[in-house]
């Protein structure tokens, strides 16, 4: 029996012939199938040398930003300690002096004893001092606040620093800056100074200076604590004068300060607060005359550690 729609002779009612075995065309076109290549690996040792070269430009960035920056005080992660700045105001001389660094003997004009400046109005008697306390930036010496309160704004004040390069003393002026003389008396009868050395020569024109007072050695330490700026408008710096080095804000002192050998020009923002006898000039001379150490790091300004080293064996004061 036929299926419905089927004729005998096997026929398709559409007049087709019947089905029979099909054959499909074979297309070229289409390539014959190949198993995946696996992506390459990257070998170890070529991800060590990438690894390594990124570490590299990162620490050279670091290390420009940290120690290219010019100033009085550098900054110390987040605050700088007298002798550089955040933005570190240290003194930086107006114009810029060159960046290259010496080893070379330096001639030094044979300059007179610049006069010291003096407040056209004198601070009332006495005043009063405060000091803060810096958690962020802990001493790296231990050393207690000087006292808060009252300070005579009238007097002097000598102070002997004995140095591995010779003698140098100072006179403190309390009519200048009462309560940094309050500070400076305050560190040294504590013997904070001693065993430090001085860390920045400058023989550059517009600032030639020495830079002392860091426990550290390279411009960011301090004593744990900041006094405040004891400026006026008609501070001039130049041979013979002692001021304290600070960051670029305000009331950031500490211990840092710089002894002038030459000219300085820079503003009146660092405080005053003492002169160098003649002895500690003449030292200071011969310190600059040997130039900067190029063996070890400046911070970029033309200035550096001294190649004659200048350590305080011993600073007194009555």
């Amino acid at each position: 029996m036929s299926e419905p729609g089927q004729r005998p002779d096997g026929g398709r009612p559409d007049g087709a012939p019947p089905p029979g075995p099909q054959h499909y065309q074979q297309f070229s076109q289409y390539p014959q199938w190949q198993p995946p290549v696996p992506p390459k690996r990257t070998s170890p040792a070529a991800v060590v040398l990438i690894v390594g070269s990124v570490v590299v430009v990162i620490l050279m960035a670091l290390a420009f930003l940290a120690w290219g920056y010019p100033g009085f005080l550098r900054e110390q992660d987040v605050k700088g300690v007298a002798g550089a700045r955040p933005a570190s105001s240290s003194p930086s001389p107006s114009p810029s002096p060159t960046t290259a660094t010496t080893s070379a003997p330096v001639s030094l004009p044979a300059g007179a004893r610049a006069p010291m400046p003096k407040r056209s109005k004198p601070l009332a008697d006495p005043v009063t001092c405060a000091f803060t306390p810096e958690p962020t930036s802990p001493a790296p010496k231990k050393v207690a606040l000087p006292p808060d309160g009252p300070a005579s704004s009238s007097g002097t004040v000598p102070v002997s620093l004995a140095t591995s390069a010779g003698d140098i003393g100072l006179t403190l002026d309390r009519a200048l800056a009462p309560c940094t003389v309050v500070n400076f008396v305050s560190l040294v009868k504590q013997g904070f100074y001693d065993g430090t050395s001085c860390h920045r020569l400058s023989v550059t024109a517009g600032l030639q200076m020495l830079q002392c007072g860091d426990p550290v050695g390279d411009g960011t330490g301090g004593p744990g604590y900041s006094i405040r700026d004891e400026v006026f408008p008609e501070l001039t710096y130049g041979r013979g004068v002692l001021a304290m080095a600070k960051t670029a804000q305000p009331d950031s002192g500490g211990s840092q300060f710089f002894l002038v050998f030459g000219d300085v020009e820079i503003s009146p923002e660092y405080t005053v607060f003492g002169s160098i006898d003649d002895a500690g000039l003449r030292v200071l001379d011969d310190v600059a005359r040997g130039g900067i150490d190029p063996s070890r790091p400046g911070i970029g300004d033309g200035s550096g550690p001294p190649t004659v080293p200048v350590t305080f064996t011993h600073v007194t004061t009555p």
